[in-house]
């Protein structure tokens, strides 16, 4: 059974805080290393100038169990947005990944976005590999940003082109 997104709203910004919380708390997954204040979440996610549209997943219960956020980037071409998703480690929700993009691609597509940006941690192989089941395909390496505490890790930017014949 897929599972049901719908675009996130108000009350869905503490819920999802605290999944983020939990995956920046677990490390190696995100490349936020900090947790998110109530007020941080809801300017980087809901309401900040770089918001785009945001999907929440819910899970059997009708509770939110991850996000989806396309954001802004002055760093990305014209017509381009980037990508996160954050989905709740335990318990998972299959499908949830796949649910959300499907709602993320097809907002882009009625807006007229070009491609979106998914750029990963290189040590994220989940996330890497979730992205490439989607279609998203390599086209830049960020080589040795570094963490908090000084480690060098890669970045792995992938992009997804809307209306490629072969994400069709």
């Amino acid at each position: 059974m897929t599972p049901e997104v719908r675009p996130m709203h108000p009350d869905d910004i503490e819920p999802l805080r605290a999944i983020l919380n939990d995956i920046i708390a677990a490390g190696g997954t995100t490349a936020h290393e900090r947790p998110f204040t109530t007020e941080q979440f809801g300017a980087a996610y809901y309401h900040g100038p770089n918001h785009a549209a945001g999907f929440t997943v819910l899970d059997a219960k009708g509770r939110p169990a991850g996000f989806q956020h396309l954001g802004r980037d002055p760093n990305l071409p014209t017509g381009w947005l980037s990508v996160g998703t954050f989905t709740r480690r335990s318990p998972r929700v299959p499908g949830a990944g796949r649910a959300l993009f499907a709602a993320s691609r097809a907002w882009c597509e009625a807006e007229g976005i070009e491609a979106i940006d998914a750029t990963i941690r290189a040590d994220n192989t989940g996330g890497l590999a979730f992205y490439s089941s989607m279609g998203f395909q390599d086209y830049r390496v960020y080589p040795g940003v570094p963490l908090r505490d000084g480690t060098p890790v890669d970045r792995i930017a992938k992009v997804f082109r809307l209306g490629d014949p072969e994400n069709a």
